[in-house]
C-alpha cells in the first residue's frame, strides 16, 4: 500500500511592516517558528469561533416548541 502525501498550497499574504515586527517579538520563545505559522494559527482560532457562533443548537422555531412543550409541562409560566 503506498501514502499519499497531502499537497499543501499556500498564498502570500502582505501585512505592514511595524504589525509583523510586533508579532515577531510576541512569538519569541514560544512554540511557534515562524510569523506565518503563528498567522495561520490566529486565523484559524478566528474563523473557528466565528463558525461556532454561527451554529446554533436550535433554530428559533425549534426553541418555541421547547418553551411551549416546557409551558404545557408547567415547568414556565
Amino acid at each position: 500500500m503506498t501514502e499519499e502525501k497531502e499537497v499543501k498550497k499556500y498564498t502570500t499574504i502582505s501585512i505592514p511592516t511595524p504589525l509583523a515586527e510586533k508579532i515577531k517579538k510576541r512569538i519569541e520563545g514560544t512554540g511557534f517558528n515562524s510569523l506565518s505559522s503563528y498567522v495561520t494559527y490566529v486565523l484559524r482560532e478566528v474563523i473557528s469561533g466565528i463558525e461556532e457562533e454561527s451554529e446554533e443548537a436550535f433554530s428559533k422555531e425549534d426553541e418555541e416548541k421547547v418553551k411551549d412543550r416546557l409551558r404545557a409541562l408547567g415547568y414556565l409560566d
